[in-house]
């Protein structure tokens, strides 16, 4: 699953054994004894909601590009997730947004076996936007950006697993 073979922070030998106090095989270095713990990304975002209608933006970039989303990113080690929501929707389509109820935290693990996906390993949350300001625009991620009434949400054309249930989440408790 993770593919390092030296130590982050001597350089020596990484290998494979279960540390002390733990029950999971994990790379450990071999003259250090640091662990590398492999942990999910955290990504956040919003579903923006005006006058009865959802932004959505359409993918520019892999992974999923071509497809809808709300948008979403990772969060900076800087920020708080609630940060990251309001800077990723910003950032890629242009609205200025206060968070309203967090609608879900979806996780998407990555299963032994498994081969490497951009949407595993990632653990996605998202809040309904209480208050939207500015206009629409296609951001950083985005090649268009749009407004979509509940009923013209284009469902076959989702980017994420996690696109699709926090829209329907939220759908849900309007």
């Amino acid at each position: 699953m993770h593919a390092a073979v030296f130590c982050p922070r001597c350089a020596a030998p990484l290998v494979q054994t279960v540390p002390a106090l733990d029950t999971r095989p994990r790379k450990v270095c071999s003259r250090c004894a640091f662990v590398v713990y492999v942990n999910p990304k955290i990504a956040a975002g919003t579903i923006p909601l005006r006058d009865g209608k959802i932004a959505m933006i359409h993918r520019g970039i892999e992974p999923s590009k071509g497809l809808w989303s709300w948008p979403c990113g990772y969060v900076e080690i800087d920020e708080t997730v609630e940060d990251a929501a309001r800077r990723e929707t910003h950032e890629e389509s242009g609205l200025v947004v206060t968070l309203g109820p967090l609608l879900g935290a979806y996780s998407y693990p990555v299963r032994p076996g498994e081969p490497f996906s951009p949407a595993r390993g990632i653990v996605v949350m998202s809040w309904a936007a209480q208050r939207c300001e500015g206009d629409l625009v296609a951001g950083d991620d985005a090649d268009d950006a749009a407004w979509f009434a509940p009923d013209e949400i284009p469902w076959d054309e989702l980017a994420f697993e996690s696109t699709r249930s926090a829209l329907l989440d939220f759908l849900a408790k309007r």
